[in-house]
């Protein structure tokens, strides 16, 4: 069984470099292209007069049910549009009110409810935490001393990559303050402020700000004090707002490495702040025009300061540029490349770039704002492939950056995901050759079932179910999956749910006296979501008579 996920389900992980993501490379009939648009074929610029073409071409290499694109240019909208479907097997078109899961596309909002709580002098950007939230803890008290609340929309608080995430990652039971509470025990691996690693719970700890310092609850005072002066009638703060019948995409995945299907939809209501909105292109339209214009609204009105403005689009932390994964992406190589308040930094053909992506399961996007030429791109997808979303983003921006010369990033990126899934396979090959199939578990299966308890994750579960071995995460209803031996005292844990694409080697540890010591668990592929961070757990056997979580 090959251990290659075909998708990357946070884009975001690919956001550290356009030119790294990778994603699916499968292909599937494209649905004849639906839409709603603001532009006709005179008012687009030379290269994208057979943009209808190029993103059926995206949506069946890519194998993307449906797709929506929002172009804005010097204060317009040029063009407002879907394509394909919402569901699969379903006959609804998406069109530019179709509404997506924007994912990480939400914490640029969630920055600016900061900036605006900031421009009213009701908190200020560079006070600590501890003086909004008193029982605020990381693990390390120095950094729960200096933690300030700019720190918590820089990714640079010294957590590792995507640390905390399986706290509400797959949905979990626990609460927003629940999340915040136990990162007092969710291990700190680098300096601070020492250098670049995504996190989203630090995001949680921002909501939790908004709370405190608003006295309205995250989704009322995003609603109120975002969506209704920027106009976003259409937009929702998660997917329990959603309603039967609404113009709403279905996000979808690869089940076991093969098919697309429709996955379960997921509501991020413990830390909302970090990727919650659902939102359409006709709405993200008229945020981008917002931001380009320095925060002031339609009506001359400001949303947010000038020095907000310039604030979030500052860089905080400088995140090391690495080589293209092919030639052909060499192009979009930036000179510079950092994060500000909710906003990646780059550079594209002399260009400064702010913009953002967003991954969610069965759901990807990516939102691009060149400042300097007054152009906002954003495109939503239904499928788990950051490879299109960034091969319509390129081609929209060289239509108006480089109109002389014309890129197939759709043929481009398609190489560049071949490459990703060879060496997903390679490293599965590199495991079944180091494997010694003879070798059989130390104890009974039974000898490994019981309880087992992480500092900051809790219980995971592990129980004999008719001579099968079953593991539960027991806040995580997705998290459940079967364990079969691998060699010695290791297992693979295979998921249920096939969407996940996060199986993962579980190796246990004996004591001296051949009693299980530890747990350790750490995803297969190198393609999996870092957003399963299983390789920051530290289960360890829970006595029969503690108390469980």
């Amino acid at each position: 069984m090959s251990q290659r996920p075909l998708s990357l389900r946070v884009a975001v992980c690919a956001a550290l470099l356009a030119f790294a993501t990778a994603a699916s490379a499968q292909t599937m009939p494209a649905s004849a292209p639906a839409s709603v648009a603001t532009a006709t074929p005179s008012t687009l610029p030379a290269q994208l007069q057979d943009f209808d073409a190029y993103v059926a071409d995206t949506l069946k290499t890519f194998k993307v049910p449906g797709i929506a694109v929002a172009i804005v240019k010097d204060g317009k909208v040029v063009l407002a549009k879907g394509y394909g479907v919402r569901e699969l097997g379903k006959p609804d078109k998406v069109d530019a009110d179709t509404l997506f899961a924007i994912a990480s596309n939400t914490k640029a909002f969630t920055a600016a409810a900061l900036q605006m709580l900031a421009d009213q002098g009701k908190l200020d950007m560079d006070g600590r935490v501890i003086d909004y939230l008193p029982w605020f803890r990381m693990s390390d008290p120095y950094v729960t001393h200096e933690m300030r609340i700019r720190d918590l929309l820089a990714h640079r608080s010294g957590l590792s990559l995507g640390a905390g995430d399986l706290l509400y990652w797959p949905p979990t039971s626990y609460s927003t303050e629940d999340v915040v509470k136990r990162l007092a025990d969710v291990p700190i691996k680098n300096s601070f402020r020492g250098h670049y690693a995504y996190d989203n719970i630090l995001f949680a700890v921002a909501t939790l700000v908004i709370e405190k310092v608003s006295g309205q609850r995250y989704a009322d005072y995003i609603r109120q004090h975002i969506f209704q002066p920027v106009g976003m009638d259409e937009s929702l703060v998660d997917m329990t707002y959603l309603k039967p019948g609404m113009d709403a995409a279905t996000g979808h995945a690869s089940y076991d490495f093969k098919d697309v299907k429709p996955v379960p939809p997921m509501a991020w209501l413990n830390d909302p702040g970090a990727g919650g909105i659902y939102a359409s292109v006709n709405d993200l339209a008229k945020w981008m025009n917002v931001q380009l214009a320095g925060g002031e609204l339609p009506d001359g009105k400001r949303l947010f300061s000038e020095k907000a403005h310039r604030e979030m689009w500052s860089m905080l932390t400088p995140i090391p540029i690495g080589k293209p994964s092919i030639p052909e992406l060499a192009p979009l190589m930036p000179q510079f490349s950092g994060y500000g308040e909710g906003w990646f930094l780059s550079d594209y053909r002399g260009k400064k770039l702010a913009w953002h992506t967003g991954g969610w399961p069965g759901f990807v996007s990516r939102l691009t704002l060149v400042p300097g030429e007054h152009l906002g791109v954003v495109v939503l997808t239904n499928q788990e492939s950051g490879a299109a979303f960034n091969a319509i983003t390129y081609r929209v921006l060289d239509a108006y950056l480089n109109p002389a010369h014309k890129t197939d990033w759709v043929a481009a990126y398609a190489k560049s995901v071949k490459q990703g899934e060879a060496r997903a396979d390679d490293s599965w090959a590199k495991h079944e050759a180091a494997r010694d199939k003879h070798a059989k578990p130390s104890l009974p299966l039974t000898g490994y079932a019981g309880t087992y308890r992480d500092p900051w994750y809790g219980d995971i579960v592990v129980s004999d179910e008719g001579g099968k071995l079953r593991l539960r995460f027991s806040k995580t209803k997705q998290l459940v999956g079967t364990l079969t031996p691998w060699q010695h005292d290791s297992f693979i844990v295979r998921w249920d749910d096939r969407s996940l694409n996060a199986d993962a080697f579980v190796n246990f540890a004996l004591d001296d006296d051949g009693h299980v010591r530890e747990m350790r668990i750490q995803p297969i592929s190198p393609l999996t979501d870092f957003s399963f961070d299983f390789q920051d757990l530290r289960p360890v056997p829970v006595k029969a008579a503690a108390k469980p979580e």
